[in-house]
C-alpha cells in the first residue's frame, strides 16, 4: 500500500506528511508561563501538589465491552473460527496505531472499531508492556527523571510474541500497567484474537519484526500544542501528577523522543491521518478499505463441506460408546421420547449422566499402589496418576452435568464456557470463559449434552489449548452425538478422547441429530422449544 495523507474537505489549508507532529515553538521548549495560558482547558489544580491518585492502566481493552448508540461490541476477542482440519483458514488482520503521546489513537481506534462493524476485536495499547523497571529507574521515574519515551522503556519481545500468538487466534497474557507505580502489576490478564486487532502505541512502528505483523500502519499527526494540552490534562487528572512534573517531562523527554524515534517512523505508515479524531474523512476511507480486506479475508464455517468430509468413514478409535446394556437403551427410550415428563426426563438423564461419567473416569490414567486393609493386609490396588481434574461444561446444557461429575469427584474443579451460535453468520462465539488457573496441568473433562456438527465442541476444545491444555488430557463427554460430530472432533483433535452414551447415525438439512434427544436445555429446564425442535448446541443465539 503506498503511504498517503487524508486531507478533510472542511479545512481551508492542506498539511501533508512532511509536516510531522505539527508546529513546534522554537527550541521545542515549553515554559511554566506559557502553561499558565492553558489554565482553562486544564482540570482545576490548587496551590500545593495534588495527592497523588492510584489509577492502573490497564490494557485499552478494558472493559471488554464497547457500548455504542447502535450496539455492544466485544473487545476483549475471541478464538477465530477454525475450519474441518481445526485448524485457522486465515490470521486476523491486524492494524498498527502510531503517533505522538496523546496524539488521539486511542480515539481513532475506537471510531474504526465503531464504522467496522464487526462484532469481535481486540484493542491493545503499548502501554501496557513497559519493561520491569529496577530501583533505580523506580527512583528516577519517580522524579520524572526516566525516559518513558525512548523504545528501550518497552518489552517489544513481549509484545511481538503477543501480537503473534494473538493472530494465530490463540490466548494470551498481557501485563496491567501501574503508571502511578511505574511497574506491572501481579496479575496479567487474558485476551483472545479476534477478526481484527488494532494495536496502538508511541512506537508502534519503532521495530523491524512488529512492523511485519501489522496489515495495515496508520500514524495519527496531531499538532504538538494540541498534544500538550492534552497531556497535561491526562497526567494532572488521571495520573495524579503535577503540572511542574509533568512540563518538565515532556521539554526533557517527550519532544526530543517524538522528533528522534517518533516523527521518522510516519515514513513507514500506509496512511497519514492528520487532526487525529477531527478527520472523519480520512477514518470513513480507512474503514471503507479494511472492509475490502475483511471480506478477503472472510472466515466462514463451511457446514456442507463438514458433512461430506467424513461420510462413509467408520468411526474413529478415540471414540467409546457407553455399552448398550437393556437398562441404558431403556433410559434412552425414556428421554427420547417426545412424551416424556420433565421431571422424568431430568431423572433419566441424570442416571445416565452418572453412568457416563464414571465409564470416562476409567480412561484416566492410573498407577500401582499398594495399601493395607484394616486386618493389616497388604491390598496391591491402583490409583490416580494425575495431577488433578477439571470439569469445563459448555453452557448451557452442558451445566447439568456438573452434579453427576462432582458426585463421582471428590473435591473436582468446574470452569465454564459459553458459545452461541450467531444466527446472522452461521459462526459459534464464544460469549464468556471462566477456567481454574492452572488448568494446563489437569486432567479436563469437557461437558456438552449434545453434538450434532461438533462446531462449540471443536471452539470449546480450542479454547482449552489455547491455555495450554495438552490434547490427549482433554475428554469430551456428551449424552448424545452425531457421527457427524464425531468425525468432525476426532479429524481436528486426533488425540481427544470422545465418550458418549449413544451415536446416532444422521443429522438433517438443520443440522439436527436424528432420530436425536430434542432441545436437551429446553427440555431439562423447562424453557420453551425453538420452532424447528432444534438441539441445544446448535440452537443457541447471540445475546
Amino acid at each position: 500500500m503506498t503511504s498517503c495523507t487524508f486531507l478533510p474537505h472542511t479545512r481551508g489549508s492542506a498539511r501533508t506528511a512532511s509536516s510531522g507532529g505539527g508546529h513546534h515553538r522554537p527550541g521545542g521548549l515549553w515554559s511554566s508561563s506559557n502553561a499558565e495560558s492553558l489554565d482553562r482547558l486544564l482540570p482545576p489544580v490548587g496551590t500545593g501538589r495534588s495527592p497523588r491518585k492510584r489509577t492502573t492502566s490497564q490494557c485499552k481493552s478494558e472493559p471488554p465491552l464497547l457500548r455504542t448508540s447502535k450496539r455492544t461490541i466485544y473487545t476483549a476477542g475471541r478464538p477465530p473460527w477454525y475450519n474441518e482440519h481445526g485448524t485457522q483458514s486465515k490470521e486476523a488482520f491486524a492494524i498498527g496505531l502510531g503517533g505522538g503521546s496523546a496524539s488521539g489513537k486511542t480515539t481513532v481506534a475506537r471510531m474504526i472499531i465503531e464504522a467496522l462493524d464487526v462484532p469481535w476485536v481486540v484493542l491493545l495499547s503499548m502501554d501496557s508492556f513497559y519493561k520491569v523497571l529496577t530501583t533505580q529507574q523506580q527512583e528516577q521515574a519517580a522524579h520524572n527523571n526516566f525516559n518513558f519515551d525512548h523504545p528501550d522503556a518497552f518489552d517489544f519481545d513481549l509484545i511481538v510474541s503477543t501480537l503473534k500468538k494473538l493472530k494465530q487466534g490463540k490466548s494470551v497474557k498481557v501485563p496491567v500497567y501501574d503508571f502511578t507505580t511505574h511497574s506491572r502489576k501481579k496479575d496479567w490478564k487474558t485476551l483472545y484474537g479476534a477478526n481484527v486487532i488494532i494495536f496502538e502505541g508511541i512506537m508502534a512502528f519503532a521495530d523491524k519484526t512488529l512492523l511485519e505483523l501489522l496489515d495495515m500502519k496508520i500514524f495519527v499527526d496531531t499538532d504538538s500544542d494540541i498534544r500538550l494540552v492534552r497531556r497535561l490534562r491526562r497526567d494532572i487528572s488521571e495520573r495524579g501528577r503535577d503540572i511542574e512534573g509533568v512540563i518538565k517531562q515532556y521539554n526533557k523527554f517527550v519532544k526530543p523522543a517524538f522528533d528522534q524515534y517518533i516523527q521518522p517512523t510516519m515514513r513507514v505508515a500506509d496512511i497519514v491521518v492528520p487532526w487525529g479524531s477531527g478527520n472523519t474523512v480520512a477514518i470513513d476511507l480507512i474503514v471503507q478499505h479494511m472492509h475490502s480486506q475483511l471480506e478477503e479475508r472472510k472466515l466462514r464455517w463451511d457446514m456442507a463441506a463438514l458433512a461430506s468430509a467424513h461420510q462413509c468413514h467408520p468411526l474413529p478409535r478415540t471414540l467409546s460408546v457407553l455399552k448398550s446394556t437393556p437398562q441404558v437403551r431403556g433410559m434412552h427410550t425414556i428421554i427420547r421420547d417426545k412424551e416424556t415428563s420433565r421431571d422424568e426426563f431430568i431423572f433419566y438423564s441424570k442416571r445416565l449422566m452418572r453412568l457416563l461419567i464414571e465409564h470416562a473416569l476409567s480412561f484416566l490414567p492410573f498407577q500401582d499402589c499398594v495399601v493395607q486393609t484394616p486386618q493389616g493386609q497388604d491390598y496391591a490396588g491402583k490409583c490416580y496418576a494425575g495431577k488433578q481434574i477439571t470439569g469445563v461444561s459448555i453452557l448451557r446444557a452442558g451445566e447439568t452435568m456438573e452434579p453427576a461429575l462432582r458426585a463421582v469427584c471428590k473435591d473436582v474443579r468446574i470452569g465454564t464456557i459459553l458459545i452461541q451460535t450467531n444466527q446472522l453468520t452461521g459462526e459459534p462465539e464464544l460469549h464468556y470463559l471462566r477456567l481454574p488457573k492452572d488448568i494446563s496441568d489437569d486432567h479436563v473433562i469437557l461437558m456438552d449434552c449434545t453434538v450434532s456438527t461438533g462446531a462449540a465442541a471443536m471452539m470449546a476444545v480450542r479454547v482449552l489449548l489455547d491455555h495450554d491444555v495438552p490434547e490427549d488430557k482433554i475428554f469430551l463427554l456428551s449424552l448424545l452425538m452425531a457421527e457427524m460430530g464425531v468425525h468432525s472432533v476426532a479429524y481436528a483433535f486426533p488425540r481427544v478422547r470422545i465418550i458418549t452414551t449413544a451415536v446416532d447415525k444422521r443429522v438433517n438439512d438443520l443440522f439436527r441429530i436424528i432420530p436425536g434427544i430434542g432441545n436437551f436445555g429446553d427440555r431439562y429446564f423447562g424453557t420453551d422449544a425453538a420452532p424447528d425442535g432444534s438441539d441445544e448446541e446448535e440452537g443457541a443465539s447471540t445475546s
